[in-house]
């Protein structure tokens, strides 16, 4: 992919696909809250490998997600680490606008994002 095609679709956001919407709203329901992929999972109803994928575009081709790993020994806690995922502020801004523009949306589908499980 070239430079300018990669700047392009930076600036076009991502497919507003209806899995793309689910993980947008979920991560806009409290922007500046980190989340780690499992919540993210359980709050858009979606299955890991939908959102893992979706996730990794938002942060590598279009930056509208940064992410991190958390800084935990695994043999100490007794669990994987978790990677934990925000949207910055100028990805925030433009969630909310392609999600208003989204021909497609959740609303209009009648799916609801969840509470996940220990979030409420």
């Amino acid at each position: 992919m070239t430079g300018k095609k990669r700047a392009a679709e930076k600036r076009a956001g991502p497919r507003m696909t209806i899995p793309t919407q689910l993980v947008l709203r979920t991560l806009l329901a409290e922007p500046t809250r980190e989340m780690y992929g499992l919540q993210i999972c359980e709050t858009a109803g979606l299955p890991s490998g939908t959102i893992h994928p979706i996730l990794a575009r938002l942060e590598h081709e279009h930056g509208w997600v940064t992410s991190r790993w958390e800084g935990i020994s695994p043999q100490a806690e007794g669990r994987p680490r978790r990677r934990y995922y925000q949207l910055t502020e100028d990805g925030a801004e433009r969630a909310r606008i392609a999600l208003a523009q989204a021909t497609t949306s959740v609303s209009t589908l009648s799916l609801r994002t969840r509470p996940a499980k220990g979030l409420t």
